[in-house]
């Protein structure tokens, strides 16, 4: 599957590859990727997509995005990304491309960190807080997860519009939670 998505994505990750290597930056496969590391911290990594391509900044967050050119990808609180579907695209945006990455650089030669939210500062939906006084052993089954895991299902879980869809979220995923596992075990 990954061999595809790099396939379908080939052109665009090697013009992508062409940037961050002129950049200074060191390659390495990460999970599978190409992914660009500066003395040895990880900075960015290409991820093909069905899709789109991706080019994600480990800590984008502490990026200044004027133009609101990088996106926030799913549950990360520290990356963001730029989607590509075409190599004229790439090109357009090859000098935003080039200061985001020096921008990396710095970002890691200062040493600068993301500051991450805790899972406690994240709101218990009141359809799970219904569902821990019906079922106590949800509520001592939730608290025994990682830090991640609790908040990737209340990222997931709060990401469904609807009361309803909350609630078939969480019924559907009672018994991953009573069983120890996350959202992606």
């Amino acid at each position: 599957m990954a061999t595809k998505r790099y396939n379908k994505w080939q052109e665009e990750t090697e013009h992508l590859r062409e940037i961050l290597l002129a950049c200074g930056l060191t390659e390495e496969r990460k999970w599978g990727k190409p992914g660009f590391t500066f003395e040895g911290k990880n900075v960015a990594i290409i991820i093909g997509l069905k899709e789109s391509c991706r080019l994600l900044f480990f800590k984008g967050a502490l990026f200044k995005d004027p133009k609101g050119l990088l996106e926030e990808p799913g549950q990360t609180q520290s990356g963001r990304w730029f989607s590509f579907t075409s190599v004229p695209q790439i090109a357009k945006l090859k000098p935003a491309i080039k200061t985001y990455t020096q921008e990396a650089i710095t970002i890691e030669r200062s040493g600068l960190k993301v500051k991450k939210k805790a899972t406690s500062e994240y709101p218990v939906l009141e359809e799970l807080q219904q569902k821990f006084k019906q079922l106590p052993a949800l509520k001592k089954a939730f608290a025994t997860l990682t830090p991640g895991r609790q908040r990737a299902y209340l990222l997931y879980f709060a990401g469904a519009k609807q009361s309803v869809t909350r609630e078939s979220r969480i019924a559907k995923h009672k018994q991953r939670i009573l069983s120890g596992k996350g959202l992606d075990d």
